[in-house]
Order: structure tokens, then C-alpha cells, then sequence
């Protein structure tokens, strides 16, 4: 059903209801209108990395890991399996007249922010720091989740508009200020990608104001830029109690009606909330109108029809049996196989299980299923830890020793006597072991979304880099053994690993993220060498925060891979193989590039392809990621150092060489002003095609020097 046709019968649908009845419908949870035989619906549903918060489905791995994977198409696969189950779990418990909440098919994800400051506490449910891979996933994933079938599958949400990355303590009264030049090169980007391209059915505001005005009310961003500039034609829904935030922190407005009809008249259809209760208030009151009620509730009967809510769909007939199925969960194992990134191998790894007696298996996320999971996610029936994947994959005549060795972290309450009280075991399992596998890390409770963790910390924010004191420990007195050992990092954000990378004894370290369910399956296939690693890091790990600007201040300059001024711990864009590749050649055909001119909306819609000759020169079966990137050597308006333009996932086997083609946009040449208009600045680009950034620390970790391509407008 075309957008148009859905409209039509959204307004003829509308047209036959009361006054009450429509406001009735742009809440969260509507309800039902007898009369007209149109059942309840609840909008809100999760679907971030798998159907979210009702019951049973395939928890597939934390989006900070799906980002690692460097993998448009993989992701959307994923999107397309997490919709069908939506609609197999919809099709099941509307069948028995549930439709409450997480119970529809409008799924409020991707979260596209931009992951600018680590110590966000929902950086991991986001796709990583960098505008240009944020925006190719993010509108890969909304492709999935919507399908391009008849009917919408589901209806995805790009999430949060706009200018939104903490501090989760203050995000209620928070006014980030950002110049048009930030918003544009790096806030935005994703959600126009998600919009213009992938036509992304649903946009969330923001809790925050953004330069003095909240997001769900917000002129520039909703009215001019998203209606505007991009065409926008789905519908704007709050997020959850946003709009209350208007007359309690935010101080825009005086009453809970004047903040109803302020968010309704700049455009927010749907309230995640209660306010909108008080929306025939507003009215009788004169502050909006029935006409202002009625176009909000046409856009919202519009997404209803487009998913074949009221004429059926050619998905009614998926089955209750797709939900968690095997091809689904065998899915989620890859996926997390490829999103793991190998940080540092001194020739350790892969683990040789027939020649290990003993492996001892330490940490307190080593047997975890919460540090699986991350947050927004389904219950999975069956999950398998750290621990237990590599108990499976082992052989009879190895032994596998564990110990916890150390809370996750030692609540404010809880007495120092039972601080080290798995210690002991630790170092005994350590010293009867021949390698050890130390698993570090956080989970939902230490780094995630204020007011819904039990975080002690930071309304969950994290405070620093570091990993709690009580792992700090266990991972000093484990080190001290001497044994090797492989360190599991379970997080979802930057942590300092400079006590691992000093360690002679840590031999590998591998970032692990929070895999899914059953994510220890994935990381013992790793582990002991039935996958060579290939995930690549979506964010930069810094060795201080005293590096960083200040949590609060939204300017880009010093953050992330493109604007940092120092040398990384470990870059954005790196990670290792069990292989070595070489970059033998890079070209780029630059006609449709010179045809176009220097007009920047010619150069918008044109790409030039950049062909890279790679060679595997090992004898192992490897996945490599090749990147793009470019600098422009002339502009003063050009990034600090260089952007990500282009990356492709590709399969080598041992001793191939292969050709790779990768498209790069027009835009990738355009610079923004300070005014946030694309112009072309400057004749003279550098493109870098390689496995990593073309950085001095990236190019000394992963040994493969990057081919230039010079290339002058």
C-alpha cells in the first residue's frame, strides 16, 4: 500500500470520529473505538537488538556490537529477523486480544545518536561515534525492520531527535547547545539517512532541549529541518513522559495543557505519556485546535494502514514458531562472532584445545547471562556464557577451572569484609590452570539508561574509564601468577586496558561487547580457532578522559576519531584478524565526480567507486573489512584529521586476492559551514583505502600500510 492510498483511507477513517475519540488516539496506549470497530493499540514497543520486553525472542547481540560488524547487509538481516518475529508474536496475542504494551508493530528503534563522550551510560545501544557508519547501518537496519513488501512489517523509530548523548542525570532539564556546523556534520547525518533514504516510518524527540527549545517541541528541528529540508511524512512520537518535562524542568511552558498543545502544534503526533490526556483541555481552552488534533491523528491511522492493520497483510500469516527458531539464533551467533574485535595477539591466539590440559575461566562476567544481554532486550530460552562455551567446545581430556573472583562491582552498602572474598579461588584456579581466560566487564546495572538500571554510580552514566575497583583487583593478583592470559572485555563502551597492555603475560585481548544470549558459543569459536576475529572497534578508546572536553559540552572539537587531538589507545576503525592482509592497489574513477561540477547539490547525487586489490598472505580462512577514508587538504572548514566515506565486509581465503568495489558518495567531498550548508571547498582530497584509519597508531597495530589516492576537483 502506497503512503498515498494509506492517507486517503486514514482520512476518511478519522473523519467518522468525535472530536474526544481522535485525541483519544494520540496517546501511547489508545483506545479502542467500538462504534467504528477499530480494536486498542499501543505504540510502544523495543526492538533495539531483538523483539524487547515481552517474553521470548532471539536476543541477538547489543547494538554497539552489531555496529563492530562493519556490515550493512548483516544488519538488515538482522532487522528482518527481529520484525518477523514481531509480527509472529503480534499475529499469536492478538489472536487472544492482547494488545498491550510491547504487544504492536511499531518498534522504537534504531537509537542513531551519535556515541560522542564514553562515558554515556546508552552509548551501547547506539551505533558507535562516527556519522557515516551510523547512518549506513542505522538505515540498514530501519530497511529490515520495515521490509519492502506490500505492507510495512513493522514500523521503525529513529531515535533520539536530536543533539542527545547524556548526561542521563540531567537529561529531563538539559539544554545541549551545538553549532549548526556540529549538528550538521555529525547529530544529523544519521537521521537524514534514516529518513531520506530508508524512509524510516516513526521519529522519537529527545528528552533535552537543543539550542533553548525541547526536542519534542522544537522549531528548527522538526518543523524546518525534518517536515522541511527532508520531507519527513511519518509520524513524531515523544519519548516516554518527554512533554511533562516541559512545565516541570524545562520551564517552557506553565501547565500541563500549555505543554500538551506546545508539543502538538509543533508536531509530536503521539505522547509517550500522560499529558496528551489533558489534550480536550487544551482545546477548551483555545490553545489548539481540532484541526491540529485531527492532522496528528491522520498521520498515526496512516502508519496503522501501512502496516495492514485494518485490510490484513501478506505477513498475518507468519507463525508463532519463528519466534526464537534456530536459523534466527545460529544468526544472532554469527553476528556475534563477526562483531568481535581482537585488540592486541602476541602470536597466543587461537587456543589449541588438544594441546590445553587445564583452562582456568575467571571474572564475574564469565558466567554472566546478564553481561550477555545488554539492555532493551527479549528472554531468551536458552543462553550460554563465556564460560559455558567454552566448556562445550573443549574436548573430554581438557579440564575447566572457574572461579567468580570478584563482585561486578561492591555496592556503597556493602561491607568491605566480603570484598575479596572469591580471591582466593581465583588465584588457586589461576595457578592449577595453563592459560587463563579473565572476563572483565560491565552490564545493564553500570552503564544504561537513567532511572530504568539499578546503577549506584551515575543514573547510568559511568564516572570514568575504569574498570571497578573489585576487578581491578582480582585482575592485578591474576596477572601476578604469571600465567597467560586472554582478557574478555564485556562492555559496551571505552574502558582503559592500559594495566592489560602493560601486562607481558596478557597475550590477547579480545573486546567481546554484549554478545547475545548465547554470545560464549561465538566467542569459543574465537577462542580456539574455528573463526578468525574481524570485528572492528565503532568507537575510539582513549587513554584518559582528560583528553575529553567536559561531559556537558557538546562541541565536537576533541571527540571522537575525527576531531581527537591525541593518539588513541586503541582507534576507531581497528581490529585484528588470525591473518595478514595486503592492500596491493587503490584507484578511483573521478568522471561522475568532475561532470557534476562544484555545485554541491550535483555532487549529493553522484558517486565515484574506488577499486581496492587485497590479498590475504595467510593460510587461513579470513573476513577483513576495507575502509575508506578521506581528507580534504584545502578546506579550513574539513574535519581535523579524516572521516570515514566507505567500508565493505569481504571473504578471503587463504592466499586470495580479490577486488573490492566501493561506492563513495559525492557528499563524502563536501565540507559543512558554519551555517550547515554542504559546500565544496577545496580541489585537493586524499582517500585512504586500507583494514584501518590511515593514522600513525592504527597503521603500527594492524601492519598494513594504506594506498593514497590523490585526487583533485
Amino acid at each position: 500500500m502506497t503512503r498515498d492510498e494509506a492517507r486517503k483511507k486514514a482520512e476518511t477513517l478519522v473523519g467518522m470520529m468525535t472530536l474526544e475519540e481522535k485525541a483519544s488516539q494520540l496517546r501511547y496506549d489508545s483506545p479502542s473505538i467500538d462504534r467504528l470497530s477499530i480494536p486498542a493499540y499501543n505504540w510502544w514497543n523495543e526492538a533495539l537488538h531483538g523483539v524487547a520486553r515481552a517474553g521470548q525472542a532471539t536476543v541477538f547481540p547489543q547494538a554497539i556490537a552489531m555496529a563492530a560488524t562493519f556490515d550493512d547487509e548483516m544488519v538488515k538481516k538482522v532487522g528482518e529477523m527481529v520484525s518477523t518475529e514481531a509480527r509472529a508474536k503480534y499475529n499469536a496475542v492478538s489472536e487472544h486480544g492482547d494488545r498491550d504494551i510491547y504487544k504492536g508493530l511499531t518498534m522504537w528503534s534504531p537509537n542513531v545518536n551519535i556515541f560522542r563522550d564514553p562515558r554515556w551510560g546508552r552509548g551501547h545501544e547506539t551505533l558507535g561515534e562516527d556519522p557515516y557508519l551510523t547512518s549506513k547501518l542505522g538505515a540498514a537496519y530501519v530497511r529490515g525492520l520495515q521490509g519492502d513488501g506490500e505492507c510495512l512489517r513493522t514500523a521503525a523509530c529513529a531515535k533520539h531527535f536530536a543533539v542527545h548523548s547524556g548526561p542521563e542525570a540531567i537529561r529531563h532539564e538539559f539544554d545541549a547547545k551545538a553549532s549548526k556546523k556540529d549538528m550538521h556534520e555529525t547529530y544529523l547525518p544519521a537521521f537524514e539517512e534514516c529518513v531520506k533514504e530508508a524512509k524510516v516510518e516513526a521519529v522519537m524527540g529527545a528528552y533535552n532541549r537543543t539550542n533553548g527549545e525541547p526536542c519534542c517541541a522544537h522549531t528548527e528541528l522538526m518543523e524546518d529541518i525534518l517536515r522541511g529540508e527532508w520531507g519527513f511524512e511519518g509520524h513524531y512520537v515523544s519519548d516516554c513522559w518527554a512533554i511533562r518535562d516541559f512545565h516541570e524542568h524545562h520551564m517552557v511552558t506553565a501547565t500541563i495543557e500549555e505543554s500538551a498543545a506546545l508539543a502538538l502544534k509543533k508536531g509530536c503526533d503521539v505522547n509517550c505519556g500522560n499529558t496528551y490526556i489533558h489534550l480536550l483541555k487544551a482545546y477548551n481552552d483555545g490553545l489548539v485546535t481540532e484541526e491540529d488534533i485531527t492532522k496528528a491523528c491522520i498521520h498515526l491511522y496512516t502508519t496503522r494502514f501501512m502496516l495492514g492493520l485494518f485490510d490484513g497483510s501478506e505477513y498475518d500469516s507468519i507463525p508463532y514458531e519463528k519466534v526464537e527458531c534456530k536459523e534466527h539464533r545460529d544468526y544472532a551467533v554469527e553476528v556475534a562472532g563477526k562483531a568481535m574485535v581482537l585488540l592486541k595477539n602476541d602470536d597466543f591466539l587461537p587456543v589449541n584445545k588438544n594441546a590445553v590440559n587445564k583452562i582456568g575461566v575467571i571474572g564475574p562476567d564469565a558466567n554472566s547471562r546478564v553481561a550477555l544481554i545488554g539492555n532493551y532486550h527479549g528472554t531468551a530460552s536458552r543462553y550460554t556464557t563465556i564460560l559455558e562455551g567454552i566448556q562445550d567446545e573443549v574436548g573430554a581430556n581438557t579440564t575447566v577451572l572457574y572461579s567468580q573472583g570478584s563482585h561486578l562491582y561492591l555496592d556503597r552498602v556493602e561491607p568491605l569484609a566480603v570484598k575479596n572474598d572469591r580471591l582466593a579461588e581465583a588465584l588457586v584456579v589461576a595457578e592449577h590452570s595453563d592459560i587463563v581466560v579473565l572476563v572483565l566487564g560491565l552490564d545493564e546495572t553500570l552503564e544504561g539508561e537513567e532511572g530504568d538500571t539499578g546503577n549506584s554510580y551515575a543514573s547510568g552514566d559511568k564516572v570514568d574509564l575504569n574498570f571497578p575497583e573489585s576487578q581491578m583487583e582480582l585482575a592485578k593478583a591474576v596477572i601476578n601468577t604469571g600465567k597467560p592470559i586472554v582478557l574478555a572485555v564485556m562492555t559496551g563502551s571505552a574502558m582503559d586496558l592500559s594495566f592489560a597492555n602493560e601486562a607481558a603475560n596478557v597475550k590477547a585481548i579480545i573486546q567481546a561487547w554484549y554478545p547475545g544470549a548465547e554470545g560464549g558459543k561465538a566467542f569459543a569459536d574465537i577462542l580456539f580457532g574455528k573463526k578468525s576475529p574481524s570485528g572492528k572497534l565503532p568507537i575510539t578508546l582513549y587513554n584518559s578522559l582528560s583528553e575529553l572536553p567536559e561531559f556537558t559540552d557538546y562541541s565536537m572539537k576533541g571527540r571522537t576519531y575525527r576531531y581527537m587531538e591525541n593518539e588513541a589507545q586503541y582507534p576507531f576503525g581497528f581490529g585484528l584478524t588470525y591473518g595478514k592482509v595486503s592492500v596491493k592497489s587503490a584507484g578511483i574513477d573521478t568522471q561522475a565526480l568532475k561532470a557534476a561540477g562544484s555545485e554541491a547539490s550535483a555532487l549529493e547525487s553522484v558517486s565515484a567507486d574506488v577499486k581496492v586489490v587485497i590479498k590475504n598472505e595467510s593460510s587461513r580462512n579470513i573476513e577483513e573489512v576495507v575502509q575508506i577514508y578521506i581528507k580534504d587538504n584545502g578546506s579550513s572548514l574539513a574535519v581535523r584529521n579524516h572521516s570515514l566515506c566507505a567500508f565493505k565486509r569481504v571473504a578471503l581465503n587463504a592466499g586470495e586476492e580479490a577486488e573490492v568495489i566501493l561506492p563513495v558518495s559525492g557528499k563524502s567531498f563536501l565540507e559543512y559551514d558554519e551555517e550547515g550548508k554542504r559546500v565544496l571547498d577545496s580541489k585537493s582530497f586524499t582517500l585512504f583505502a586500507g583494514v584501518s584509519q590511515p593514522d600513525e597508531r592504527s597503521v603500527k597495530l594492524c601492519g598494513v600500510e594504506p594506498v593514497k589516492i590523490e585526487v583533485t576537483m
